[in-house]
């Protein structure tokens, strides 16, 4: 099994006995079948075998010993002989091994045999049978069972361990096989026990026999680092080496010439007694070998020793010369150098103590605690009830809001007017007292002691705010405070006893002194004076250089924590008490023109009467236009004049509603600040309409005023015409509408406006200009800007967006959907005919139809090229959300890029990307878009690194350049036409043929 042996119990290897063999026992397991692996045959009838149950076990075993025995323990003591023959557990082959193969293994590694010997049963090695048939026997029963698995039919078991069985290989009977060849013989049956009775064979023949097995090659244990032996393999006969004869400890060597004894010639009567002497001889001849091969690596590391020595002490002796070199030359210099140490190290405490160690002890946080504490500012006393009355006047206007009683109102308006009269009065009374606070002083203060502090110490860490950590760093303070004052102290008296002994020190030298003075009074206490110096000195360098511990840091870091907690509390209460005395100042300012009177409206009527006369001018004009048109005998410049009049109308109209729509402004401020009973005491001006649709309503505008031209074209959906106001070319778009969708329609245009309203151009969305109700039909007008054949699906099909020009355009888009998604408003219909591109540069979003939800929107399978744009989620049924959005703007992106080329989807209709030739960001931003946009949002779109980071310009086009202008000129063409054709429909000449 391994190379190196155990005796102190059976783990590796047994020993063998060579003593006959016992009697055999009556087997309670007769005839009972064990499946087996030959693993060393004996002889003829005798070998060695594991059971197959036991492998897992066997390989556990190896792995465990292949990692202990390379570090075990040798085995001392006394273990005679010196070379042992061992018996391997595993295979049951022995081996002779030198005792300093052998080590210790520990207790849980140490088996019992795993393989087991077995007999064949019924028969015997026939009595003088000669060596040659003997080896031939043994090879011939190894290849019938080793390595192979055999079943064996228990018949009993020695006393010594040996089975009794016989032995099958398939249907194959191997005694029988072995005695057919003649190298075993039927044996006699005994009466009592029907077993056979094997003659005994001789010890030393089984020994001899055994040594022609082939002996491995074992290395030395302490220069090998892994154990590996072959495991009983029959080679045939015994290969003897004799290669390393000096090689002691090795492996097992015989000479040459003791070949004899395993190359014996057939028929030789060499009596086994001869064979054993030579053999004894031989392993004594080795022995001796072995002793003297360790006497002369003995001898020789011995002297190896001796010359390490000599080296080591010549080595030694010059060092030691040199050192005593250096200490002769530096004890001649000894006084002067350590003079001069000392007087450098006082010249560094001087500058040390002329430093300002404040922040050492934390004096500059015990200063602004002192601030903090000596100049706190507190709440003026006129806030408190200042801010109560102000509470109780804001519940009074809050309960003015939400009345709908027109006498319930009066009552409650008259309690308001109350409150705002007593907080007139508290705000003046808090106005004067926050007058005379020095509040920008003492932020002043606040501010340069905060930058102070933080320029020391950095960034504050959070805690909550505890008087314990101030009591704490006062106690430090004091602590550190006494151990540095004793310190110092010390030094200082140390100092002045070495200033002493120098004045002494000069009349012991100065000659014209005669008062005697003995040296031993004078110099010989210097050495004294010079440690106590250096040591009082070092131990005050220590104090003020050496970096504070964890400890002192943590208290000095909580202390400054709490301080910079404090500053900012005071900021903060300054800051409300500042900005509370603004809202007063303006309060104040205000209340002089709305005190103790009523809202007026008046300004408002008046312009809805000049509106109303307005439109009855326009009305009447509009009758006697076509009454001249459709006379015989009409008068051209007449009906000029008359054009001339209504277009000048039409303008007042519009102004007059711009000029209505601001003073709906300021009424509506005055409802979210003095007034909020104003819709409610005048319902008829229409107020509350105006607030709900956000500013977008506006009752003053009706169809039949506008000089409106049907846009067939773009009417697929909903009924468009196209006008002009105020030199702005706009549409109007027609939504069919009946009580319940009228107040949706106004509900969402309001919350689209209010989004629009936030950035206006910035915003990224279509503005809405107006919203109106039709009084004759159910009908709601909407009016918007017209952006002629800027869509993108129009643009992509003249002349298409370069790729620098569909980024700029995207990133508009992008920003749009922000503004949408940040009013919690889904778009739900993003496709490329509500998505422009104005100057080829500025995209926007176009609005949705106001009548339906974002889920019918959503619904509409939009179709760009062969691509849909409805999400993947959306065609599982689930609602729209900003994700669905986002994977329509994805996929217009991608068709920006790539045009009329053909898409390809995998089965959920989603493109795949990697198909085309794309700007590493674009296809990033894409992947995140189509594919992960769970996680996106279209502010992160909006800042995506294809938009950011600065594109080359692109060569220039020829080609591309022509078809632009030729583009540009088609435009401006279709326009004049366009303009043409509403003059003629002015004077009655247009074509409509």
């Amino acid at each position: 099994m391994w190379g190196q042996g155990h005796f102190s119990g059976a783990s590796v290897v047994e020993s063998v006995s060579f003593s006959g063999i016992a009697q055999m026992d009556e087997d309670t397991h007769y005839n009972k079948v064990e499946d087996v692996v030959g693993s060393h045959v004996e002889d003829a009838v005798t070998f060695w075998a594991q059971s197959i149950s036991r492998n897992k076990d066997i390989m556990k075993i190896g792995c465990s010993l292949s990692e202990v025995c390379p570090h075990a323990n040798s085995v001392f003591g006394n273990l005679d002989p010196k070379k042992c023959l061992v018996r391997y557990i595993d295979y049951g082959n022995t081996e002779i091994l030198n005792r300093s193969d052998i080590v210790e293994i520990p207790l849980d590694l140490q088996f019992s045999s795993v393989a087991k010997k077995y007999r064949l049963w019924g028969l015997q090695i026939p009595s003088g049978q000669e060596v040659t048939q003997f080896d031939q026997g043994r090879t011939f029963l190894g290849s019938l069972i080793f390595e192979k698995e055999i079943k064996m039919r228990i018949k009993a078991t020695y006393q010594d361990g040996t089975v009794i069985a016989q032995a099958e290989y398939g249907s194959v009977d191997i005694g029988e096989e072995v005695a057919k060849k003649g190298f075993a013989e039927k044996c006699r049956l005994t009466s009592s026990t029907n077993i056979c009775e094997e003659k005994k064979s001789d010890p030393g023949q089984l020994v001899l026999r055994n040594l022609k097995s082939p002996i491995p090659t074992w290395g030395h244990r302490s220069n090998q680092s892994a154990f590996s032996r072959p495991k009983g393999r029959l080679s045939g006969r015994m290969i003897l080496d004799s290669k390393n004869e000096n090689d002691a400890g090795n492996h097992v060597t015989f000479p040459k010439d003791s070949l004899a004894v395993g190359d014996l010639n057939l028929g030789s009567n060499v009596s086994l007694a001869k064979i054993k002497q030579d053999q004894k001889l031989i392993e004594e001849n080795e022995r001796l070998k072995a002793e003297k091969e360790v006497l002369l690596e003995s001898y020789k590391t011995l002297e190896s020793k001796v010359e390490q020595t000599i080296q080591e002490l010549q080595q030694e002796k010059a060092t030691t010369m040199d050192l005593t070199k250096h200490l002769e030359s530096t004890l001649k210099t000894r006084v002067g150098t350590r003079m001069k140490n000392l007087a450098a190290k006082v010249e560094i405490l001087k500058e040390i103590r002329r430093v300002n160690i404040n922040v050492r002890f934390g004096n500059d946080l015990s200063d602004a605690l002192q601030v903090l504490e000596e100049e706190c500012f507190t709440n003026p006393a006129s806030l408190t009830e200042l801010e109560r009355i102000w509470a109780e006047y804001s519940l009074a206007q809050e309960n003015i809001q939400i009345c709908e009683n027109v006498n319930e109102v009066s009552i409650l308006i008259a309690k308001r007017n109350e409150v705002q009269q007593k907080l007139n009065m508290a705000v003046e009374v808090f106005i004067l007292e926050v007058d005379e606070l020095p509040l920008n002083k003492r932020l002043k203060t606040l501010q340069d002691l905060s930058t102070s502090l933080e320029a020391v110490y950095g960034k504050a860490k959070e805690g909550v705010n505890s008087e314990e950590i101030l009591k704490k760093f006062y106690d430090w303070k004091c602590g550190k405070r006494e151990e540095f004052t004793s310190v110092r102290s010390e030094t200082e008296v140390s100092l002045q006893c070495l200033v002493g002994w120098f004045q002494n020190t000069v009349k012991a030298f100065d000659l014209s002194v005669e008062e005697p003075l003995t040296s031993e009074d004078t110099i010989g206490v210097i050495d004294e004076i010079l440690e106590k110096t250096e040591s009082s000195v070092c131990k005050e360098l220590e104090l003020s250089l050496i970096e504070q511990g964890d400890a002192d840091k943590e208290i000095i870091l909580n202390t400054y924590s709490q301080v910079l907690q404090k500053i900012r509390l005071e900021e903060r209460l300054i800051a409300t008490v500042q900005s509370k005395y603004k809202d007063s100042i303006e309060f104040k300012r205000q209340i002089i023109e709305y005190l103790n009177k009523s809202p007026n409206v008046d300004h408002l009527l008046s312009i809805k009467k000049t509106l109303k006369n307005l439109k009855a001018r326009l009305r009447w004009k509009l009758v006697e236009k076509n009454n001249l048109e459709e006379s015989d005998d009409h008068d051209g410049s007449e009906i000029e004049k008359i054009k001339q009049e209504i277009t000048d109308l039409r303008n007042s109209v519009f102004q007059e509603v711009y000029r209505e729509q601001e003073e709906y402004e300021k009424l509506n401020s005055l409802v979210h600040t003095w007034f909020p009973e104003l819709p409610l005491l005048f319902p008829e001006i229409g107020l509350l309409k105006y607030m709900k649709s956000g500013g977008l309503l506006t009752m003053s505008l009706e169809r039949d005023l506008l000089d409106a031209e049907p846009m067939k074209e773009l009417s697929g959906k909903r009924p468009l015409v196209c006008s002009e106001v105020n030199g702005q070319i706009i549409l109007l778009k027609g939504y069919s509408v009946d009580v319940d969708t009228e107040a949706r329609v106004i509900q969402r245009t309001a919350a689209y406006h209010r989004a629009w309203r936030e950035t206006k151009e910035d915003s990224g969305l279509l503005p809405l200009i107006f919203l109106f109700l039709c009084k004759s039909d159910p009908m709601a007008y909407l009016m918007v800007p017209y952006y002629p054949r800027a869509n993108l699906s129009a643009v992509q099909a003249s002349v298409p967006l370069t790729s620098e020009e569909a980024l700029k355009v995207m990133r508009g888009v992008a920003q749009g959907l922000h503004t949408l998604h940040k009013a919690d408003i889904i778009h739900g219909s993003l496709h490329q005919n509500n998505v422009f591109a104005l100057n080829r540069e500025q995209g926007i979003v176009g609005d949705f139809d106001f009548t339906k939800s974002v889920n019918q929107r959503a619904s509409v399978n939009m179709m760009v090229g062969d691509l849909s744009l409805i999400s993947p989620e959306l065609k599982m049924g689930k609602p729209a959300s900003p994700s669905s959005d986002l994977y329509a703007y994805g996929c217009l992106l991608l068709w920006l890029f790539v045009q009329n080329q053909k898409f390809e989807t995998n089965e959920d209709g989603i493109p795949k990307v990697d198909q085309f030739h794309l700007d590493g960001n674009v296809k990033s931003l894409l992947y995140s878009l189509i594919y992960c946009r769970s996680s996106m949002t279209a502010e992160q779109v909006w800042n995506a690194e294809c938009f950011l980071v600065p594109k080359g310009k692109s060569p220039p086009n020829p080609e591309k350049d022509t078809e632009y202008t030729q583009y540009k000129e088609e435009e401006e063409l279709k326009t004049e036409n366009l303009n043409k054709y509403k003059e003629k429909t002015r004077n009655g000449e247009a074509n409509f043929d």
